[in-house]
């Protein structure tokens, strides 16, 4: 006798995993899946200058430094002859990598094609390794990256701790400890810029920030890096900053009065709130565009990768770091053994910052 078989007949009853039901509702499956959200920031074209090499394991990069001035000559003398004074930067170029591999049965098997999905996402970790290798060496970090060999450097680390290229090769901005006599020394970084003071030109552009929890931000902290900036020659165009540092920004009564006090009560320091909404206001769109606006005449960037204990101001009309390419990003077939099917992806490249006056970081307590 067969036994019956209640209830009504649904979707539900489907799969052959549960001990025999048969597969009444076809499958449709699709070739796509839906993808993860990929983090981006430009930093190649945002605080690269690229360069090629065709020989080389190490690069010297060298750079004029300022070296003449003109004399009083009296009837009868002649000048002192004058030189050219330069410095050499040291590009350390290491090579980076990455092997994937897929089984001949999986890629049988598969509903999917499994050595692109694999090429792709291994793409996808050279952009974040690139990403994170730069934001890394421009914002500098509270700890040392092995990784990346990078050292710890913050408000008190000096500047001869930061230029040593056998314990920190990609440098960094200006560092502590600097004084009078290193300004236009042939070892130096420092350089006299117009009748600027030597007690301004030797600050160090890592900067204790005015509140010590990650994402305070202070339109104090802004105005201090554009001034640092602008005592070395600079004119600061951009100012970056991450997700946490744009919610204080947001709440910053003052920053939308910064753009609105002109327009008096409609839209000014009493109604803050009414001002962001205002068209041209500098935090109008920005959630769709990761662009908050201009402030003080920076372009504001937030993105995910700044860390949430610094952010940075920045010229960048003049790139402060350098990108060599020994040798660019390349494919190869690999063999890892019977059945499998495997692909190298290797590159060859240096990383340094060369022009530490372009950048101030501003530090987030002791944490930052």
């Amino acid at each position: 006798m067969v036994d019956a078989t209640p209830g009504i007949l649904t979707t539900l009853n489907t799969g052959s995993i549960d001990g025999g039901v048969g597969e009444r509702v076809l499958i449709d499956y699709k070739e796509a899946i839906m993808d993860y959200k990929v983090a981006e920031l430009p930093v190649m074209s945002f605080f690269a200058e690229p360069m090629t090499t065709d020989t080389g394991g190490n690069i010297d990069i060298t750079l004029a430094k300022p070296s003449m001035k003109m004399e009083v000559i009296n009837e009868g003398t002649t000048p002192e002859y004058q030189h050219t004074k330069l410095r050499s930067e040291r590009v350390s170029v290491k090579e980076w990598g990455i092997a994937v591999g897929v089984t001949r049965r999986m890629i049988e098997d598969s509903r999917f094609n499994e050595v692109e999905m694999a090429l792709n996402e291994a793409r996808r970790a050279v952009d974040r390794h690139m990403t994170d290798h730069i934001v890394q060496v421009i914002f500098g970090a509270n700890a040392a990256n092995t990784d990346f060999g990078t050292i710890a450097i913050d408000e008190t680390t000096n500047e001869s701790a930061i230029t040593a290229f056998a314990t920190n090769p990609q440098s960094g901005f200006y560092g502590a400890g600097m004084t009078a006599g290193d300004i236009d020394a042939s070892t130096s970084r420092l350089d006299s810029y117009g009748n600027e003071s030597s007690t301004r030109l030797i600050r160090n552009s890592y900067v204790r920030a005015a509140g010590d929890t990650a994402g305070d931000l202070a339109l104090s902290d802004i105005t201090e890096a554009i001034d640092r900036v602008a005592t070395r020659g600079y004119n600061a165009t951009h100012l970056f900053i991450s997700p946490a540092h744009y919610k204080s920004l947001l709440d910053l009564g003052d920053f939308v009065t910064a753009f609105t006090a002109a327009q008096g009560e409609a839209g000014g320091a009493a109604n803050p709130t009414s001002a962001a909404m205002m068209p041209g206001s500098p935090v109008n769109q920005t959630a769709s565009t990761g662009v908050v606006g201009s402030i003080y005449g920076l372009t504001v960037v937030v993105n995910a990768y700044v860390p949430s204990t610094r952010f940075g101001t920045f010229d960048l009309s003049t790139k402060p770091m350098v990108y060599v390419e020994r040798r660019p990003l390349t494919v190869e077939e690999a063999n890892p053994g019977f059945g499998i099917v495997g692909s190298y992806m290797s590159m060859r490249y240096g990383l340094k910052i060369i022009r530490p006056e372009v950048g101030i970081i501003s530090i987030n307590g002791a944490s930052g």
